[in-house]
């Protein structure tokens, strides 16, 4: 059969939009063309208007009139070309905008599928022990830090009104005589606590005097 009629031949491929879109440029470019070369002979009239008899002046009318016929006539045609480039772009931009959806949606099929996949990698029980673990760590670290930063042979019942007192009177006495042994005392390392301690005589005014009383 092909042999007696031929082979059918394959079908042209649909004009895109972008082909036809370039073709309607090209047409709104040959109007606006036309429509300059108009106004370009208009301007030649009104000079040669300023110049002619009244008989040319008829005559000059006369194709003046007929060139804004045919000005009018390419005006309409650019605005209805003007008027389908405008519809075809906003065509072509809806299909874009489908397609960019399309493209959108498949992404975040795709990334579900990943975080799906990464999600399994990973259980909440135990990062919740994790945590828990890591939070009585920190605990027990501070309590470590607490134990560690006590002093040694502080006596527990000092009273802060009564050490202020004190403060009070060495401060009296070193204004009135000048003397700073006590400071010496003060900073003096303490004694052996295994070694019995020795009693020092003390004046009890001037130890009355220290104590503020």
């Amino acid at each position: 059969m092909q042999r007696l009629f031929g082979k059918k031949a394959p079908a042209a491929p649909a004009p895109t939009i972008g082909d036809t879109t370039d073709r309607m440029d090209k047409r709104l470019g040959q109007v606006e063309g036309r429509i300059k070369k108009i106004d370009d002979e208009m301007n030649k009239i009104r000079e040669q208007l300023k110049r002619a008899n009244p008989s040319q002046q008829a005559r000059l009318k006369k194709r003046a009139m007929a060139l804004l016929k045919q000005k009018r006539m390419y005006e309409g045609q650019r605005e209805m070309t003007e008027g389908q480039i405008f519809n075809m772009e906003q065509v072509g931009f809806a299909i874009d905008s489908v397609k960019d959806t399309v493209d959108h949606v498949n992404c975040l099929k795709s990334a579900t599928q990943s975080l799906k996949v990464e999600q399994k990698k990973l259980d909440i029980g135990k990062i919740e022990n994790m945590q828990d673990e890591l939070q009585d760590m920190f605990e027990d670290n501070d309590e470590i830090q607490e134990i560690l930063g006590r002093s040694y042979m502080m006596p527990e019942d000092i009273d802060d009104e009564d050490l202020d007192a004190e403060l009070a009177g060495l401060e009296d006495d070193m204004l009135y005589s000048g003397d700073t042994s006590y400071l010496d005392e003060a900073l003096a390392p303490p004694s052996d606590l295994t070694q019995p301690q020795q009693q020092e005589e003390t004046d009890p005014a001037r130890l009355e005097q220290q104590l503020g009383l």
